[in-house]
């Protein structure tokens, strides 16, 4: 009997035979072990992203949610609140030029990643991990070097453990919930000092943004910084690692993207359809849906299988193909609908620049194992090690 539980590390492995089958078989499948149905279908998902009437973001998006988190956060509220919420964060990045943020980057880029000279095998983990954090901080203003509050490893480590959840409990467990409280507290170490001395960053912003009188209250500014840390850390960390897994996967794409550096762009939105670390995420219904045959009754949880929507040989030809000249319009790869994710543009632009430095120093290179060890994490996949050797 064909079963689909979002928590099994053999999910965690490879989702696509499984999304392959709920597409033909089940395209509105209720999972027992998630105690919630699945759309894998991409017309369906793309449907349900934007009918937030129906499929309601308030109890919570992240398949297994983060306590006092659902209904408080731009990801896990619907309008009217979402869209203050998004206003106002939304006018927090328009103060901050994103275009002043690529030669910082570019920096940190090229200070990690040439550590890698002379290298012949290497954990592309570390380097990313690095990286990511780096770009994070300076994008959202997290204090640094002589004035950092912590070590640049704890913000990654409790980011990663944020998102990740237990497969036997189903549940996020103590770890998590450490790791939770932990970032939320050094939030507001961070949003304190940010308040007192106000700098052009990402934080400073939040505190202060102001649409005709409304600003964030300090609650929403608190889980408005822990979700873009906790966010900005996995997602573009998974990003990057599906980027470089995809392309040491497929030495042909590889060469073509290093003889050739204005591929990327196209490359990295393949990578996003392909391979997409953001895979599934929930909503509750809010009303009875009649869908493929099947009842969904309200009150019920969903969850989007984003990763399985970008699959969907009924939207992209070929679909299980890697092929960097596609330009697969409208991918799920950052979500989609009312609650697409905000720091795209930041995202893209940081890893275009990275592998552009990256490629300078490594252009050859190709996975060490074909078995990897996956997070397990019933919302994102990324592998925990990526061994790479020149």
């Amino acid at each position: 009997m064909f079963s689909f539980d979002p928590y099994s590390p053999a999910v965690d492995a490879d989702p696509f035979p499984y999304y392959k089958r709920l597409r033909d078989d089940a395209p509105c499948f209720w999972s027992p072990e998630a105690q919630m149905w699945v759309l894998s279908r991409y017309a369906d998902i793309v449907t349900a992203g934007q009918d937030w009437q129906t499929y309601s973001s308030a109890s919570g998006n992240l398949m297994t949610e983060l306590p006092g988190r659902a209904g408080a956060t731009l990801g896990s509220s619907d309008p009217p609140k979402h869209d203050r919420l998004r206003g106002l964060i939304q006018h927090a990045f328009m103060k901050r030029n994103l275009m002043a943020l690529e030669e910082p980057i570019r920096d940190v880029a090229k200070q990690v990643f040439g550590q890698l000279q002379g290298v012949k095998q290497f954990d592309f983990k570390e380097v990313s991990s690095q990286f990511t954090v780096k770009v994070l901080m300076a994008a959202l203003g997290l204090p640094m070097g002589k004035e950092a509050l912590v070590d640049e490893a704890e913000v990654r480590e409790n980011a990663v453990l944020m998102v990740q959840s237990d497969a036997r409990t189903r549940a996020k467990g103590p770890e998590h919930i450490a790791a939770y409280n932990w970032m939320q507290d050094y939030a507001s170490k961070v949003i304190a000092m940010r308040r007192a001395a106000p700098l052009n960053d990402l934080i400073s912003n939040f505190a202060l943004a102001e649409i005709d009188g409304d600003r964030l209250d300090d609650r929403e500014v608190l889980l408005t910084t822990t979700t873009l840390i906790m966010a900005g850390v996995e997602s573009l960390g998974g990003f990057m690692m599906m980027f470089a897994y995809n392309l040491a996967s497929d030495q042909a794409a590889r060469k073509a993207v290093v003889a050739n550096p204005e591929l990327l762009p196209d490359a990295i939105e393949e990578s996003l359809r392909f391979n997409t670390s953001a895979q599934r995420f929930r909503r509750r219904l809010m009303r009875d849906v009649n869908l493929h045959g099947q009842t969904m009754k309200e009150g019920d949880f969903v969850c989007l299988a984003y990763g399985s929507g970008n699959r969907d040989e009924r939207q992209y030809p070929n679909p299980d193909v890697f092929d960097i000249t596609r330009k697969p319009r409208g991918h799920l790869g950052f979500g989609g609908g009312l609650h697409a994710c905000l720091g795209t543009a930041i995202a893209r632009i940081a890893v275009k620049i990275a592998f552009d430095e990256f490629h300078k120093v490594i252009p050859d290179y190709h996975r060490v194992a074909d078995q990897l060890p996956w997070m397990p994490s019933s919302t994102f996949r990324s592998p925990l090690v990526l061994e790479l050797a020149v």
